[in-house]
């Protein structure tokens, strides 16, 4: 009988086959998204120079919920974020996680909050 991976080494995978054509650079930073089972974890990293420029937890915000509502104000707030910092444009890491439900709610907020990707 074939063993079945788990989700999350599943998303690994994914996320490593991902990471090999997405790339950051100070013009065009990556936006890296982790969701763990008590927040998400929001970055802006330019893997150029290898240095994080902006970041936010739900945790940081006073949101200890993993819900879409959650995700929503942590995508509006990074985006604020990278505004003030004159970031606007934007590469998407979704992590290996599927785009769909919450992770697609954070990238929706950040859209409509200025970010362009």
């Amino acid at each position: 009988m074939i063993k079945k991976l788990s989700r999350n080494v599943m998303r690994q995978n994914r996320h490593i086959r991902m990471r090999q054509t997405i790339t950051g650079t100070a013009a065009r930073p990556r936006l890296s998204v982790y969701r763990s089972n008590k927040g998400y974890y929001v970055q802006l990293v330019d893997d150029a120079n290898q240095t994080t420029l902006v970041a936010v937890r739900s945790q940081d915000l006073g949101l200890s919920s993993n819900s879409k509502e959650t995700a929503k104000k942590v995508g509006q707030t990074i985006a604020e974020k990278a505004k003030a910092k004159g970031i606007t444009s934007v590469v998407f890491d979704r992590s290996g996680y599927l785009y769909h439900g919450r992770i697609q709610v954070l990238a929706d907020a950040a859209r409509e909050a200025g970010l362009v990707f």
